[in-house]
């Protein structure tokens, strides 16, 4: 929920084409593209093991930083607006079209990222805390109708009712949650 946090990192590990310049262009989804455009993964090689440094250094860092309370409480809310922005449209996986997953798990992480504030809210807006948790129930929910095994069927299996319903869900959770930052850190109630 705060890869920006990570200077670079987020970038190389996780740019879409056309997000940076193409000799720059490094990451996950060079790797997709070869998979699903290209049918070869010939010359993945050094793309592979720069992002195995990569999401180590990240691991590093990660394990040695200090999030504040707000930090944690905003991630929550910004991982679901990357869902609205990114991962709904199909941007995400524009080559396999995986992109329930990342959907999925910015859920996932939105809920830890929650989970972590979530006692000092209730303890001080006890509704707001139960309104949110509702909430994250319907978007599992709704999410669940969309699995497929242990995945979940291909974005372009999606219809435009679909893609509004999931949308519906995220907004729903997210406004709420938009206001849990200014609680926890004492200063909404």
């Amino acid at each position: 929920p705060v890869a920006e946090s990570f200077g670079d990192l987020d970038p190389a590990i996780d740019a879409r084409e056309g997000d940076v310049p193409d000799d720059e262009w490094t990451g996950f989804h060079v790797i997709e593209k070869a998979l699903w455009v290209d049918n070869s993964l010939d010359g993945m090689e050094p793309v592979a093991d720069k992002l195995l440094a990569d999401v180590k250094s990240l691991r590093e860092q990660v394990e040695d930083s200090n999030l504040s309370v707000e930090q944690i409480a905003n991630g929550a809310v910004e991982l679901l607006n990357e869902v609205s922005a990114s991962k709904i449209t199909g941007e995400e996986e524009r080559y396999s079209h995986t992109d329930l997953i990342d959907f999925a798990a910015n859920v996932d992480g939105s809920q830890a990222a929650y989970d972590a504030v979530q006692p000092i809210l209730a303890t001080r807006s006890e509704g707001l805390a139960t309104t949110i948790s509702e909430a994250f129930t319907n978007v599992d929910t709704a999410l669940a109708d969309y699995a497929d095994g242990d995945s979940y069927v291909l974005y372009t299996d999606l219809t435009e009712e679909d893609t509004r319903k999931l949308s519906q869900v995220i907004d729903a959770l997210a406004e709420p949650l938009s206001r849990v930052a200014e609680i926890v850190v004492g200063q909404g109630s």
